[in-house]
């Protein structure tokens, strides 16, 4: 996918994911999800907090330094992914989620970081440099993509939690296969497989099981080569 078109893939998918959150009650909120100690609203709390963070870095000055990381390279295994980072990460969106009153503002919570989040990314210059909480300096078009991963596999982690089908829009699946595969790989695999997109970034995430023999294709198409928490 063309860096043009990050930004209004980070639109849909965060639109998509915000209509999905203003349509739950209390009940769902409290629902477990797969990731495991969070309910729906850690959840979703977590994800508002990652949008959250995007205004702040563009009213920030550009920073300059040597060398740019690549959304592939922010995924790599370092701190970031430590027990005591990891455990952060939890306690954060728990507490996040444990400040808000009810399922209406929830979902006002929400809409109002998926807004101001897009209004900042509009309104920045293109080839535009930001450092991430992590130390990294990236082009902002390259920290989106990690942005939409984050959108679209925890959207599949949503849906899971709330037994309806993933509702993963066709720019965030093309953009999070793009980052998870080498070029060209996914369509092969996908041939190989029979799978469509979703299913395909659900296996490749652990969302999905996957046989001993799908899990050899997938070593060879070269999968694996970014660290999650």
């Amino acid at each position: 996918m063309v860096p043009e078109m990050i930004p209004e893939t980070f639109a849909a998918e965060s639109g998509r994911l915000s209509e999905v959150v203003a349509g739950l009650d209390d009940a769902a909120f409290a629902r477990p999800t797969p990731c495991d100690p969070w309910t729906v609203a850690e959840l979703a709390c977590h994800v508002e907090m990652t949008m959250r963070r995007l205004p702040g870095m563009l009213a920030a000055p550009e920073p300059s330094g040597p060398g740019l990381v690549s959304a592939a390279g922010y995924y790599r295994a370092d701190q970031r992914f430590s027990a005591a980072t990891n455990t952060d990460r939890i306690q954060s969106a728990q507490r996040g989620a444990a400040a808000l009153g009810g399922a209406a503002d929830r979902a006002r919570d929400f809409g109002d970081a998926r807004q101001q989040a897009w209004a900042a990314l509009r309104a920045a210059p293109p080839g535009r440099v930001v450092r991430t909480r992590h130390g990294d300096r990236m082009l902002l078009t390259e920290f989106l993509r990690t942005r939409v991963l984050e959108l679209a596999v925890h959207g599949l982690d949503l849906a899971a939690a709330l037994e309806r089908p993933p509702w993963m829009t066709a720019p965030a699946a093309d953009a999070t296969e793009d980052l998870l595969l080498p070029a060209g790989a996914g369509a092969r695999l996908r041939a190989d497989t029979g799978w469509d997109q979703v299913t395909l970034i659900a296996a490749l995430t652990g969302r999905r099981p996957v046989t001993a023999a799908e899990t050899q294709l997938i070593r060879s198409a070269g999968a694996g080569r970014l660290t999650f928490g």
